[in-house]
């Protein structure tokens, strides 16, 4: 018990410290899962290790930080710490994010260089050991374009909160240039910018038919009440088309699967008396939808739409006229 307490309070002082405007009590709450008596005598406790801890005014409030950081004793990372990190990159370089993924190699060689030559030779070991007990599964599916001129243009823009301007070669007329206001990037199976031209909404545009970008003079800032995490909820994928309310019932035989799955960030799972689970949610992207129902097989009846049954016969309909033109191809030769 003791030793958990200790860990709790390192985890606290680890937060005061990565947090540059701090945390309020209630914050210590929420994230610790403790009371507020707990969480008064934790900080209080951790005042006295640390002296150099700060409470700065926020009204109605008050905010708790540690400004100068915490030595490197208390900031040994763990061999799971590690190979986790190890691992995301692994993935994002299996998935072609060349440039995220050597981030976070380099991230990884600022933790080991500030952690003590003692502790690295400590840690190696059990690091070595389970990078050799733990791979990745290769998934098929297209390999997201990153090219680091483009997204790192992408990002200075958002940075400065300017405009971008480039050619599209993409939609309705392209290589036509387009000046935007830059949202937020979607990662994905295909990686995106969202973005608006002058008073249009927020759309998508595919990084990878974006050439010739350029950071503008011209401020370009996202409305305060856009979030891009709802504008990514909306959609099933990244397809963003009219929201529709989406009910689908998940056949008994399929019960068990769906109630560890998640179709969308927002559902709401039923189990029903005949064993069967109904799965509601709001979402466009009936395309992608559909796509994804295909793996389900006979486990899944759509109820709601009526768009999403008909695009899902319409891909049916589309699979069975491609298998028979290759049937006919086989036959023939």
């Amino acid at each position: 018990m003791r030793h958990e307490k200790a860990s709790q309070l390192l985890t606290l002082a680890r937060m005061l410290a990565s947090s540059a405007e701090g945390l309020t009590l209630d914050e210590m709450v929420e994230r610790l899962g403790v009371g507020r008596r707990t969480a008064e005598r934790m900080r209080d406790a951790l005042r006295e290790v640390f002296p150099q801890m700060e409470e700065v005014e926020d009204p109605p409030t008050r905010r708790f930080r540690i400004p100068s950081g915490l030595d490197g004793l208390f900031q040994s990372p763990t061999p799971d710490e590690l190979v986790a990190l190890r691992i995301a990159a692994d993935s994002l370089q299996t998935v072609g994010a060349e440039g995220r993924a050597a981030a976070l190699r380099t991230l990884e060689q600022k933790i080991l260089s500030a952690t003590r030559a003692a502790t690295r030779r400590r840690l190696a070991p059990d690091v070595e050991a389970l990078l050799q007990a733990e791979t990745i599964a290769v998934q098929a599916g297209p390999r997201p374009f990153e090219d680091q001129a483009v997204l790192g243009l992408v990002r200075d823009a958002i940075k400065s909160m300017k405009k971008l301007r480039f050619r599209y070669d993409g939609g309705s007329t392209p290589g036509r240039h387009r000046e935007v206001t830059p949202y937020g990037i979607l990662f994905g199976r295909s990686n995106y910018l969202v973005a608006a031209e002058a008073g249009g909404e927020p759309r998508n545009w595919r990084l990878d038919r974006i050439a010739e970008a350029q950071v503008q003079e011209a401020q370009g800032v996202r409305p305060q009440t856009f979030s891009l995490q709802d504008y990514a909820d909306e959609s099933f994928g990244i397809y963003h088309d009219a929201v529709e309310d989406v009910r689908l019932r998940i056949l008994p035989h399929g019960a068990d699967d769906a109630m560890r799955w998640r179709f969308h960030a927002n559902q709401t799972v039923t189990a029903r008396p005949d064993g069967s689970v109904e799965v509601d949610f709001r979402a466009s992207g009936m395309l992608e939808l559909a796509w994804h129902l295909f793996t389900w097989g006979d486990k899944v009846e759509i109820l709601s739409p009526e768009s999403l049954r008909k695009t899902m016969v319409e891909q049916i309909d589309l699979a069975i006229e491609a298998l028979d033109k290759n049937r006919i191809t086989y036959d023939r030769n």
